[in-house]
């Protein structure tokens, strides 16, 4: 039975805010207090005074709510809807004038289950990882000072935080003189808060407080590269305290902050009652796993922050990616909206169709040039060239036939089915080889859910199989012939036809299985032959129905033989696919030697199907990780193509047609 929670301030109209209190059974009431309810305040803000009067008058309980210490992309005054929330039947956090629930659970819980305390040493881990922090809008490519700085955190004025921590604007005055005396010569940067950076409200440092070895920082520089620089962290009552601490540091704390008082910190002003001591782990457990309520906006419900983590990953990542915007060249019309919705969301995309101009606009205004894969020509120069290519994780329906993609790749090195140059993927999988054990199970996870819901990159296709032969069955899956990842991955044998040969020769007594590609069963692309090589031609059927029942897979360069890995199925290949030369295919083609990492299995799927790809979920339209559309291709919520793009597609596959049989 929910809680009733009576409010009468006009934030608690949000509508994040009231669905995370309704998942958490909370009934968010206004109204006059009745017996057994709850009075909900945000924190300790001008607007809890009436619901603390409510409280007070009728001798009902106090929730005092927060944001919790991973909150969205940007701050709350931007309009992002928060992630988490904190509520606090005893206090609110940061005020130290009495035990908040999170004090009481520092002081007081456990904190050594192992499994949990292994979750938190992980958490942090993807966090620096992934350069997340309480405002994930932040770029770690941005210049830092040199390292060997002493680093003094701002805070907004007037904030709730500071006043209720045992401080006020005078503290950071003798916070910034304590750095300078207690760190002579040394170089003092301050950084500047988010909102302070963003017009949103003040800080206590100006031009004013700078000398000779004094900076001001209002970039929205990464806190855990900024961290890794700094001799010495000084903090009134910050989250970047927090993280300092999680980064490796013992700040110097002039106010009493959550996180102050464990032997964590250096206190000028300790609270008394604080006498326990924490490790990091400890405090990460209490903070981020025991006492927030997480929301998943994907799946609309509370959740883990493993999941928020993979959710502001997804996030910060195309902030970071897109923030100076983009000139895209070489798109096709049809393709232009999927683009605009994937990576146009902080700047719209310019579309210039000549590559000289196209390259010209981006040096101009600073963006960066996006590319079509294919599309590429040296006339593509500007100072950073991104290339793009449909994900492994596509669709239910093809590229061809003019469905939009939910994934797509964008590397800034070259392409995965390139293998001339090395690839962001291929820097992916080589990292995968030191990934730690929660991201590979997180993979297998991953892996695990494809498996189950039969899902492959385009999931077309009946579902049946007719009855095979038996014997040892060798699926050998067709491709488009005149295709990118042929032109430039294949070895030896580059048709269709050949490769239906070298397994005839190489296993003479086994049942060959050929699958031509569902682009040219379609008619749209070329390719087609007569298979008279092959025991069994399959037309119009699910990959993934066939998989489950071959014993082997022989490609040149397919995306075929990835879903074959995944699914333990052993893989020969006559090219050099992305997933080739890792130690888990049988490699006959011309792979490149500095493949010389061995990843494993779940490396491979980790950098393959979470780090590399951008996912857009079609429900919401945010970045979203992996999980969250294999979930949407199973359940089958997706955009469909209309008429416009159905005709398209015909007359793109007559085109197709018409071109090869010129080509003959």
């Amino acid at each position: 039975m929910p809680r009733v929670l009576r409010v009468y301030a006009g934030g608690f109209l949000n509508p994040r805010l009231r669905r995370i209190l309704t998942l958490a059974e909370w009934s968010v009431r206004t109204g006059p207090v009745r017996p057994g309810d709850h009075v909900g305040v945000w924190g300790r803000s001008p607007y809890a005074r009436r619901g603390e009067w409510m409280a007070a008058r009728n001798g009902a309980p106090l929730v005092r709510i927060e944001d919790a210490f991973l909150r969205s992309l940007h701050p709350g005054r931007t309009g992002a809807p928060t992630l988490g929330l904190l509520i606090d039947t005893r206090g609110v956090h940061f005020d130290s004038a009495t035990p908040s629930d999170l004090e009481h659970h520092l002081a007081t819980a456990p904190l050594d289950d192992t499994a949990k305390l292994d979750r938190a040493r992980h958490l942090v881990t993807r966090m620096q990882r992934a350069h997340l922090t309480k405002y994930a809008a932040v770029d770690p490519a941005l210049p830092l000072p040199d390292p060997g700085y002493v680093l003094v955190i701002d805070q907004t004025r007037g904030d709730a935080s500071i006043r209720h921590a045992g401080a006020s604007e005078q503290t950071f005055a003798e916070m910034l003189a304590f750095a300078r005396i207690e760190n002579p010569g040394a170089r003092i940067v301050i950084k500047t808060h988010p909102e302070t950076a963003q017009g949103l409200r003040p800080g206590h440092y100006t031009t004013a407080d700078l000398d000779a070895r004094t900076a001001l920082l209002d970039a929205p520089v990464s806190p855990w590269a900024l961290l890794e620089g700094a001799v010495a962290v000084y903090a009134v009552s910050s989250g970047l305290g927090f993280e300092a601490i999680l980064a490796g540091h013992r700040p110097r704390i002039f106010g009493q902050p959550f996180y102050g008082g464990w032997g964590l910190t250096q206190d000028e002003n300790p609270v008394p009652r604080r006498e326990r001591r924490l490790t990091r782990a400890q405090l990460v457990a209490a903070a981020l796993i025991d006492m927030p309520v997480w929301y998943d906006p994907f799946r609309d419900r509370l959740c883990e922050v493993e999941d928020v983590v993979d959710l502001l990953e997804a996030q910060a990542r195309a902030w970071r990616q897109d923030r100076a915007g983009h000139v895209a060249s070489g798109m096709r019309l049809w393709k232009r909206g999927p683009l605009q919705r994937t990576f146009g969301r902080e700047r719209p995309l310019i579309f210039r169709d000549d590559p000289a101009a196209a390259s010209a606009k981006a040096a101009q205004t600073g963006r960066s040039l996006l590319v079509w894969a294919g599309k590429e020509t040296p006339a593509h120069a500007a100072p950073r060239v991104l290339r793009v290519e449909d994900g492994f994780l596509r669709s239910r329906g093809l590229g061809a036939a003019l469905v939009p993609p939910l994934s797509l790749v964008c590397d800034d090195l070259g392409i995965y089915y390139d293998p001339s140059r090395p690839s962001r993927l291929e820097h992916l999988i080589a990292a995968a080889a030191d990934l730690p054990a929660p991201d590979l199970r997180r993979a297998e996870r991953l892996a695990g859910q494809l498996i189950a819901a039969g899902l492959t990159k385009y999931n077309v296709g009946a579902g049946t199989v007719p009855d095979l032969p038996k014997g040892h069955r060798i699926l050998v899956p067709g491709q488009v012939e005149d295709d990118a990842s042929i032109r430039l991955g294949a070895g030896a044998v580059r048709t269709n036809a050949a490769l239906l040969d070298a397994a005839r020769a190489a296993h003479p007594e086994a049942v060959l299985i050929y699958k031509p590609h569902p682009d040219v069963e379609a008619g749209l692309r070329p390719g087609a032959i007569p298979g008279a090589a092959a025991d069994v031609i399959l037309s119009g059927v699910d990959p993934a129905a066939v998989l489950p029942l071959v014993d082997a897979v022989w490609t040149m360069t397919s995306a075929l033989g990835f879903e074959a890995l995944i699914r333990g199925i052993p893989v020969t290949t006559l090219g050099a696919p992305f997933y080739a030369g890792w130690g888990l295919t049988t490699d006959l083609g011309p792979v490149p030697d500095r493949r010389r990492a061995r990843p494993g299995l779940h490396g491979l799927i980790h950098a393959a199907l979470i780090d590399y790809p951008r996912y857009t979920d079609p429900v919401t339209g945010l970045p979203c990780p992996a999980e969250v559309i294999a979930e949407r291709l199973a359940a089958g919520t997706l955009p469909r193509p209309g008429p416009a793009n159905r005709l398209l597609s015909k007359a793109q596959g007559e085109l197709a047609s018409r071109a090869h049989l010129w080509r003959r």
